[in-house]
């Protein structure tokens, strides 16, 4: 008899466990879109005129999404989600000079304008001309990078940081809103 109360316990325990927590999520995963699990990001085009600019870009941002979401990042167009990134410009600005006008702290500037789109949450076509306001997922990012000679610091490795923010702040905008 008790053997048997045990078993029924048991099983009313785990029918409410199970059902209970099906749509709870938790940790990192609860940030992003569980409809999605494919990523596709085509190539960032760059208006700057520094080389291997949007290569680069486009690298951090798939290193970012892979290590920080629960996402994979695939080569087709007809992945669940679509980020695209557009970067629209970098400035390079000296902000201390000595006597002698040697850059002593320079800063980089990039800005990019991305849009993520959820294929899984798209409508289904209706016949007809339609009109649509510039889509709330077109956002703008921008990030700076300290760069001091002086302390070892290149243009390059002041760049890299740049782009490794911006990439940060990009997967960051993949983020659902509570």
């Amino acid at each position: 008899m008790n053997l048997r109360r045990a078993q029924f316990a048991l099983a009313i325990l785990g029918g409410l466990l199970s059902t209970g927590c099906a749509s709870y999520r938790m940790g990192a995963d609860s940030l992003y879109a569980p409809d999605i699990r494919t990523v596709y990001v085509p190539m960032i085009e760059s208006e700057s005129f520094r080389r291997d600019l949007g290569e680069r870009l486009t690298e951090a941002v798939v290193n970012e999404i892979e290590s920080k979401t629960p996402y994979k990042v695939v080569s087709s167009p007809g992945a669940d989600a679509v980020l695209s990134v557009r970067l629209l410009g970098d400035v390079r600005r000296t902000l201390v000079e000595d006597a002698f006008d040697q850059t002593r702290a320079a800063e980089d500037r990039l800005h990019a304008e991305v849009t993520f789109v959820n294929h899984r949450r798209q409508g289904f076509a209706v016949p007809g001309p339609q009109y649509f306001d510039v889509p709330g997922t077109l956002t703008p990012a921008g990030q700076t990078a300290l760069q001091v000679p002086a302390v070892g610091q290149t243009v390059a490795s002041s760049q890299q940081l740049a782009i490794e923010r911006l990439a940060q702040q990009i997967v960051g905008s993949m983020e659902e809103s509570w």
